[in-house]
């Protein structure tokens, strides 16, 4: 290419079409002593590109040279152009003054077609400093010169900004056409950042819809798109960051939003850029409860937004700022006036989030007492309650749950309560994977205790009980969509499988895996973010709690709910046609203790630690009287269901005195005990007996089980390999599988159970049409459940649950591999006589030799469910 050469002029259009080779060429041109006006093209062209992708401070050198060039060329036309892009980069640097008088020039010197073009950038300035009003005026004026000149490019440019612009101010639907407008433009263009700058913007607009399993989709397409380009992606961080605090996943849009922020410091990128992953990472630090980060991100957004005069900005992040300031426990006046003044300056800018700040400044006042002024703030954000994305309704029904709590109105408090958690049941039922669906509940972790608060002073138990039930394993009221057939997911598995299995055997050989354990974590992500993507059936698919058929279902058992109301556990017992409430001991003291029991059957699943025993049996009298408490003696004599809090999932009720001799079951919740019980079995009576590798025993009870059932399936050896396990699971009435198991509390859907090619993971179990009947886990940790959301429990068994298992025997902590095979013999002896899971581990139990090691075993596993 010369100096010369007309193709010179085209090489701004292609820095958005393919960045990369816009900037080869620019540097060619610049070594072929151009003219004035081709210089100073191409000094524009390495200021974009270093201003979009690089170092701003080297993109403002170039860009400086590229208007002083202009000049020299006596090119009005080619100077305005300049001035705009100097204009944008010097905002961007947070030299907002500057950067305005930049465009001042450009909009003088310009005329026309190219007036129009100055107009849309200082436009899109207006934006990025928040100045919406002026924004949507500038875009006004360049849009019908832009559509006259026939410029696409630039008219679709102008639509995608307009839009964004109405997302700002909640105009969702305006942004959708907009948005949809300038796609079409895009599509007869070559422009392919613009492309891929389309499809995150309709990921944004996805996400104002509360679509987020599109949202997900469509940034993750547009990522792709990126990265083939070779461009940074900050902005798609930021928004994927706001996407995923809204799907629950506060610590993954942390992590995000701060490896972004260190990347940006390092190519010396736009300030204003570092100040909105600032923002977004301080508000994903206050969702994941980590009010310290917050703050400090917080207060650093803060000043960079005040010295860019950016004041819509700056006044969101003094939002999260008080947020995070009340979580820490900083309450006081002065932080009623400043979440008030905020609150105040969010409504003069017509932003979302005006109610969020009215609510603070009310539930602060409230905690200091100040009740006047806490009604008039939450009088404020109830508005919202009516209208706009489900956050802001959720946002107004919580407001209206304080107003009432505030004046003593119990039965406000529950009509308020029941109000925003219908807004967030539609929500969560548009997620179609189970994590998302059970993450996405702790929006309503605060109605859910309103209600809970409100019915325990106001109510009886059984009203207790349906608000304990309310916002509880919400997950396993309706199974999980399972996506599509993606060959792409499916080569995922199969790759992380493969990946997996390797890592594990050099792990074994003692060998460095560093680089494995990278692509393993890497194929987890992508893994994850295509299951993410599946979209729920929408409002209306969940199974409602019903307390009369729950207690005409009981017969003789007991159903044992413990709820937790400021701390305290209060028994709830279900039985003989009504409900009754035991207080109960502290929490805190439970949850500790259980830890306690953990570790002492840890120790005694190994020879040597017979001297634990005494002080297990111990911590079992004392979780008995915090958790059971005055509704022993209230048990009967028949089945009891246990039905736990998330924080006490892993206590091995088998242990506990007054339970150790009885029919015992488990269950997440009372409507999840229900439906397992109205569970109808499948037709043939299929089992299924899967032995893998690396067993101390070698699974020595599947031969004896094999001999028991005579016509089971059963596979081992190279025949135990996940598609084919999948294949025979699907349908079974009973399925037992000897392997190990592996928990994984980072990410408990990648928990597993080793096959002969690798982990079979909860993932893969989501992939059936039906999952077994029965099943037997007879491993370590298969038990083992992660908290999350408001009260949900992710892991292997409420994997199965919603799938179609009625019933579940798995093991909470280590156990003794020995120890296991005589007790899963009797276990299936109790099964073959036509007992249920729950009597036939009671009868295993029983028949165990009365040493530590195997007492530990048999309380270690639990009977879930109702089968």
């Amino acid at each position: 290419m010369t100096a010369g050469s007309e193709s010179v002029l085209e090489l701004l259009p292609m820095v958005f079409a393919d960045p990369g080779e816009a900037r080869a060429r620019a540097d060619q041109v610049l070594h072929t002593d151009p003219s004035p006006l081709h210089a100073s093209v191409a000094h524009q062209v390495l200021g974009i590109w270093q201003r979009d992708f690089g170092d701003l401070r080297i993109a403002l050198r170039h860009l400086r040279r590229a208007r002083d060039l202009a000049a020299r060329a006596e090119s009005a036309e080619r100077e305005a152009d300049v001035l705009a892009t100097l204009g944008v980069a010097l905002v961007h640097a947070g030299r907002t003054r500057q950067g305005l008088a930049s465009f001042e020039q450009g909009v003088a010197r310009g005329s026309g077609h190219t007036r129009a073009r100055v107009l849309y950038r200082r436009a899109y300035v207006w934006w990025v400093l928040g100045h919406h009003r002026e924004s949507l005026e500038d875009v006004r004026r360049a849009l019908p010169v832009l559509r006259h000149a026939g410029d696409g490019i630039w008219t679709a440019r102008a639509l995608t900004l307009r839009a964004t612009v109405h997302l700002a101010q909640g105009a969702v639907d305006r942004a959708v056409a907009d948005f949809t407008a300038a796609e079409r433009l895009w599509e007869t263009t070559g422009q392919e950042h613009d492309k891929a700058d389309a499809v995150e913007s309709r990921g944004l607009a996805a996400f104002r819809s509360g679509d987020i399993p599109a949202a997900l989709r469509l940034l993750d397409e547009a990522e792709e798109r990126y990265g083939k380009l070779g461009t940074p992606t900050f902005m798609l961080s930021i928004r994927r960051c706001e996407v995923l605090m809204a799907a629950g996943l506060a610590p993954e849009a942390l992590a995000e939003a701060d490896t972004a922020i260190a990347l940006l410091d390092r190519m010396g990128g736009q300030s204003t850029r570092k100040a909105e992953l600032l923002l977004a990472a301080a508000r994903a630090a206050r969702s994941a409860g980590d009010p310290d980060t917050a703050i400090a991100r917080a207060a650093h957004a803060v000043r960079l937004f005040a010295g860019q005069r950016r004041t819509w900005w700056e006044t969101h992040a003094r939002l999260v700022l008080i947020e995070a300031r009340a979580a820490a426990g900083r309450r006081s006046g002065r932080l009623v006036a400043d979440a008030a003044a905020v609150a105040e300056r969010l409504a003069s800018f017509g932003s979302p989030a005006a109610p969020e700040a009215s609510l603070l400044a009310g539930r602060i006042a409230l905690a200091l007492g100040r009740t006047v002024d806490a009604e008039r703030h939450l009088a404020v954000a109830a508005r919202s309650r009516h209208g706009g994305p489900p956050p802001a309704r959720v946002t107004g029904w919580a407001a209206q749950a304080l107003r009432a709590r505030a004046a003593g109105s119990g039965r406000g408090v529950l009509e308020a309560c029941r109000r925003g958690l219908d807004v967030l049941d539609d929500h969560r039922m548009t997620l179609g994977a189970s994590e998302l669906r059970a993450r996405a509940t702790a929006q309503g972790a605060e109605l859910a205790a309103l209600a809970q608060e409100a019915s325990f002073e106001n109510g009886g138990p059984r009203r207790l009980l349906e608000w304990s039930e309310r916002w509880r394993a919400t997950v396993l009221s309706a199974p999980p969509t399972r996506p599509p057939a993606d060959p792409a997911l499916l080569g995922s598995l199969t790759a992380y499988r493969e990946i997996a299995a390797r890592a594990e055997e050099a792990r074994r050989e003692g060998r460095p895996i560093p680089a494995l354990e990278r692509e393993q974590r890497r194929l987890e992500r992508e893994i994850r973010s295509r299951t993410h993507h599946t979209r729920g059936d929408g409002p209306g698919e969940g199974d409602r709690f019903d307390a009369g058929r729950l207690l005409d279902r009981l017969g003789e058992a007991r159903l044992v709910e413990l709820a937790v109301v400021d701390g305290q556990v209060h028994i709830l017992l279900c039985g003989q046609g009504r409900v009754r409430r035991f207080p109960g001991g502290a929490l805190a003291e439970a949850v500790a203790e259980a830890e306690h029991v953990q570790a002492g059957l840890r120790r005694l699943a190994h020879p040597g630690g017979e001297a634990r025993l005494p002080l297990v049996e111990a911590a079992g009298q004392r979780l008995q009287e915090l958790l059971l408490g005055g509704a022993v003696p209230h048990l009967g004599s028949g089945p009891v269901v246990i039905v736990p809090p998330g924080a006490l999932h892993r206590v091995p009720w088998a242990l506990l005195p007054a339970l150790r001799e009885r029919v015992l079951s488990v269950s997440p919740s009372a409507g999840s005990w229900l439906r397992a019980r109205e569970t109808e079995p499948p037709s043939g009576g299929r089992h299924v007996l899967v032995r893998g590798p690396g067993l101390a025993t070698g699974g020595a009870e599947v031969p004896e089980l094999a001999d028991r059932y005579g016509t089971a399936t059963v596979l081992e050896g190279e025949a135990a390999q996940v598609p084919q396990v999948l294949e025979d699971l699907d349908g079974a009435a009973l399925a037992h599988l000897a392997a190990h198991g592996t928990f994984r509390a980072d990410s408990p859907l990648f928990s597993a159970l080793r096959m002969a090619d690798g982990p079979l993971i909860v993932h893969d179990f989501e992939r059936l049409a039906r999952s077994p009947y029965r099943i037997i886990l007879s491993s370590c940790d298969t038990a083992r459940l992660a908290s999350v959301g408001a009260d949900e429990l992710l892991g292997l068994v409420t994997a199965l649950l919603p799938l179609g298992t009625a019933g579940v025997v798995a093991s909470s902590a280590p156990v003794n591999d020995a120890a296991v095979v005589p007790l899963m013999v009797a276990l299936h002896k109790g099964l073959d006589a036509g007992l249920s899971l729950a009597e036939a581990l009671r009868d295993a139990r029983a028949a165990q030799p009365g040493d530590p090691v195997h007492q530990a075993t048999g309380w270690a596993f639990a009977a879930f469910g109702a089968a």
